[in-house]
């Protein structure tokens, strides 16, 4: 019997499996709904389904690098018990060896990726794994740098609670450099900047930090003639909180992380630029289910 793509969509809205899945079902079966939907069951797959609809804020946040690339990406889950689980962690490691040995420059390029090790591609991993381990799961996001000449490296903080990726381009293959790219890429786990340099800045952003500062100049009774300076002196105190190469280097306070990049520059007798940063912390921006027990226990009172 043939498989028709309509009977993969009709067996896929029934289980949630992956695509593959389903024609893998239905072939085996004969064509047979209740019987590939049972094939499926059998196989632990249409357990995904049930899981589909479930927040998953948790998970890890993963890198790969190698020198002059490195990917970030987010994968979620719903529990921290499950993103520590050794099955999960293997998991995600193949994930940033996909990403990283592809030119996937988004998670729906990478899910199409064969995964490594199996015949499943990496959304049919996906599946698989939400079934087999027991939560739902996604894999949220993906950013890659590419230094051409240079180096990227990328720094994990809390078990992947953070992760960053940190390009410098350069021509110099000075150990140095490299150091100094995994300096900055603490740096920017610790201070999460929104901005790498001042002219990145929206306009209007600029425009309501000014106005607001002059507000509260002339509402402490600042003479409006020198209002003017005293925003000019606040608006660079603003670009040195929110712009990386502006701010405070952590590693040594007493210069800025654009001054530290332009002194090892000097020093090697080369040219080093802090081109682009990636910074992803674990579920931000995914709104969080908040469970009410005593909400719950008086509706079933009821």
């Amino acid at each position: 019997m043939s498989i028709t793509a309509s009977m993969v969509s009709e067996l896929r809205k029934k289980t949630g499996a992956g695509m593959m899945d389903c024609k893998k079902a239905l072939t085996e079966t004969g064509g047979n709904m209740d019987e590939a939907v049972d094939f499926l069951r059998k196989k632990g797959l249409s357990a995904a389904a049930k899981k589909s609809g479930r927040v998953a804020a948790e998970g890890v946040v993963v890198a790969a690098s190698a020198r002059t690339r490195g990917v970030l990406v987010e994968v979620n889950a719903e529990t921290d018990f499950v993103a520590k689980n050794a099955d999960f962690q293997k998991f995600v490691q193949g994930i940033a060896t996909v990403s990283l040995e592809s030119d996937a420059a988004d998670v729906e390029a990478l899910k199409s990726l064969p995964f490594p090790g199996t015949d499943r591609t990496v959304a049919e991993e996906l599946t698989h794994q939400i079934a087999t381990i027991g939560e739902n799961m996604s894999l949220r996001r993906l950013d890659r740098c590419d230094a051409g000449e240079g180096v990227v490296v990328n720094y994990i903080h809390g078990g992947g609670k953070i992760g960053v990726l940190v390009e410098l381009k350069t021509t110099s293959t000075d150990a140095q450099v490299e150091a100094l790219a995994r300096q900055v890429a603490m740096h920017v786990a610790a201070t999460s900047p929104q901005y790498l340099k001042r002219d990145q800045v929206p306009s209007e952003i600029v425009d309501k930090e000014k106005e607001i500062m002059r507000v509260k100049a002339l509402d402490s009774g600042k003479p409006e003639n020198i209002v003017e300076k005293i925003i000019a002196g606040q608006i660079n105190k603003f670009f040195g909180e929110v712009c990386l190469l502006e701010q405070a280097f952590v590693i040594d306070p007493d210069q800025k992380v654009g001054k530290a990049i332009e002194k090892l520059a000097k020093e090697l007798g080369t040219e080093i630029e802090l081109s682009r940063y990636v910074r992803y912390q674990l579920g931000e921006g995914i709104e969080k289910k908040e469970d009410d027990f005593a909400a719950e226990v008086a509706a079933l009172s009821k």
